[in-house]
This record gives structure tokens, sequence and C-alpha cells, in this order.
């Protein structure tokens, strides 16, 4: 597509260089746009990802979007547009919407991602930009969950989680891990990551959720590790000349950002406090390199426990939202209707009967053996 002097065409970043080039100058641009993480997603997916620039006349970038198409549950399995068929930036990705210099930019690839769907009546486009889209009048924004997201100075001995009352109950939960000899470490190689990933399936299942796949956080550990973009960080005790690993951390960091991405844990060690140290560690050590902030990730407004968690390190919430394509599903106006509270007796009726469906699955999740739910995650994921 060309608009006044821009045009917008796909790139292979594997071997365009601009598109790193271009993210290393955008402030906004963070791991999720990165080539490494678009070939993960290639690898969990098992298609290629879609990567629009938007060029001026001498071929320079003033925008990206990278974009992956899924193929949705079939049958509407799970009930809302989020689960139908999807032009997406990107599937299981909090934020990795367009980046541009310039609103015409931004409109340039928005109307080209359009393009693509439009011949395609059962598929709607879905974006998450890391800022809202003042310009995106075509689109319908939707509210998501809330991230909770640490600014970070530049000296970490001036590092402040909250109020004095909850810094020295953040100070309490790590004295009482390194009291009980609870020590992080770095991962050092996939022996590392496959000892977490059982923590991170044991985890899952707790919070009956389905996992992502191992080949996922493989091609992740390929990708970024050797870059410093991937850490792996592994609370673990020593007790009777045995180590015991605890729990364990994705950290995934680019630009200014560092990123709390994945974790596993054992449920029976919790009272050690591993997932606080491991905190602890990731958020200095962010600050340590010079990063400006640390995200502690997005959570559903349901859960107050893990909300509770996100929140005591001092982090601004911070709301998320999704822009859909407007004409592309009825389900888009409903579910815009009913966060509005514009919920009919028929409506309250179905969203019941959803919830006590969805009561009863997280029920049987949790009782189901582990290789059945990474091959039921892996299953789903292929398709939202």
């Amino acid at each position: 597509m060309t608009t006044h002097a821009l045009r917008v065409v796909g790139v292979d970043v594997r071997s365009d260089s601009r598109w790193e080039g271009f993210l290393e100058r955008h402030p906004d641009a963070v791991i999720y746009h990165h080539p490494g993480w678009l070939f993960a997603l290639e690898a969990e997916y098992g298609r290629r990802c879609i990567t629009l620039a938007c060029e001026d006349t001498a071929g320079r970038l003033r925008g990206v979007l990278p974009l992956m198409s899924t193929c949705g549950l079939p049958a509407n399995l799970v009930a809302g547009h989020r689960a139908g068929r999807r032009l997406s930036s990107l599937p299981r990705t909090p934020i990795a919407g367009p980046l541009a210099t310039d609103p015409d930019a931004s409109d340039a690839l928005i109307s080209t991602a359009l393009e693509r769907i439009r011949t395609h009546a059962s598929m709607q486009l879905e974006l998450k930009p890391v800022r809202e889209l003042p310009h995106a009048h075509r689109l319908v924004r939707l509210p998501w969950r809330q991230t909770f997201v640490i600014t970070l100075p530049d000296d970490p001995e001036r590092l402040r989680f909250g109020n004095s009352r909850n810094h020295s109950r953040v100070r309490w939960a790590i004295n009482k891990a390194t009291r009980l000899g609870v020590e992080v470490r770095s991962g050092e190689g996939e022996r590392d990551l496959k000892s977490w990933y059982a923590l991170y399936l044991d985890a899952m299942r707790r919070n009956a959720v389905p996992p992502r796949s191992y080949r996922f956080f493989s091609a992740l550990w390929r990708q970024l590790h050797a870059t410093g973009a991937l850490r792996v960080l592994l609370a673990e005790r020593r007790s009777a000349g045995r180590t015991s690993l605890l729990a364990g951390s994705l950290i995934l960091s680019y630009g200014k950002t560092a990123f709390y991405a994945f974790n596993g844990s054992r449920r029976d060690a919790l009272s050690l406090r591993p997932n606080d140290i491991i905190q602890w560690h990731a958020i200095h050590d962010a600050c340590r390199r010079g990063l400006r902030w640390y995200d502690l990730g997005e959570v559903s407004d349901d859960n107050e426990m893990l909300t509770d968690f996100k929140a005591k390190w001092g982090g601004a919430p911070r709301r998320l939202y999704r822009y859909y394509s407007p004409d592309s599903s009825h389900n888009v106006a409903r579910e815009s209707s009913q966060s509005a509270g514009d919920v009919s007796r028929r409506g309250e009726g179905r969203a019941n009967g959803t919830a006590r469906a969805l009561s009863a699955a997280r029920a049987l999740w949790k009782r189901l053996p582990l290789p059945v739910t990474a091959k039921l995650g892996d299953w789903i994921y292929a398709r939202l």
C-alpha cells in the first residue's frame, strides 16, 4: 500500500537489518517486537509471522507491524471473539502492536492490516499496542488487563518498593528466604531450562491455565539467551548435601524494559519465599544493567492473589487495551457493551452458564497428569 510517498511492504526480518535497526532507534520497542520472539512464535505455531514495514521513498523505515494469523478454536469451543480467527499482533503476546515514527506511517500499517482481512468475513484484526492508538478511529478499543510497571532509578541502592511499610514487607520476605538458605542463580543451559519447565507445568496446572509448549521455550532460549535478552533465574536450596529447585522465572529484556514473563514454582516451597527472592534479584539486575522499567506482567482483574504479589513491588498499574476491526465480529460490540454494564437478562444467564462450565473445567484441569496438560496446552495455543 502507498500513502503520501509512504509504502507498506512485507520484509524478511531474517535478512533485512532495517527491522532491528528501527527497533534500536524507537523508544517504545520491546522484546515482543524482536525477531527472536517472532521466531519462537513461529516454532510454537508452525507458521510464519507477517512482518509489515512502512518505508519512505529513500527506503528508510517509518514503522513496523508484526502479525500472525490464528485459525481459532472450532465451533466456538470457548466463548468470545478472542477465540475466533484473528490476524493478531501478536497471539499469546501481551503487547506488540504497530510502532511508527509518525501518525501517517501508523495509519498506513493499520490500513494494510485491515485490507488483509477484508476478504475473510470470519477473521478479525487484533492489535495490542504498547501505548494507546490515538488515530485508530476505525478500530474498536476494548479494555484488557492491567500490568504493573516499576520505574527504575539509576542506582540500585535507591530502589524502594512502595511506601515504608510495603518496603519492609518485601525486605522481610527476602531476609526470610536468605536465612533459610534460598539462593538465586542464572540458568546456564537447556538442562536448567528443562528443570524449570517441569515446575512451570505444575504451576500452570495449579492455576488451571494451559501451559505453553517446551518447543516454544527452547526456541526462545536459542534465539535470545546468548544475547542477554532472556534470563532464567532459579531459586534453589541446599540441604543435607542435596540441591533442590524451588522456583524459576524467565525474564525478557530489550531496549529499556525488562519483563517478568513466565514463572514456575513448587507449591510446597512457597513458604520459603523463592518467588520473592527471584523478583528481588531480577529487579536489581535490571537496574544495574541500566534499564528504565521493569514490567511485572498482566494480571486479570479477578486474580486478587497475583495482583497483590505484583502490586507490593511498588509498580504503577497500567491498563492495557486491545483494538479490533469494527465489523469483523458481532462479539466485539457485544463484549464492549457488556464491559459498560449493558447486560440483558438472557446475557446474564449465558454468563452464569459459562462461569459454571469454566469452574468445572478448571477443577478437571487440576486433576490431569502434567504430560496431558502439556499436550492440551499445545493444541489450544496452536489455534488461539
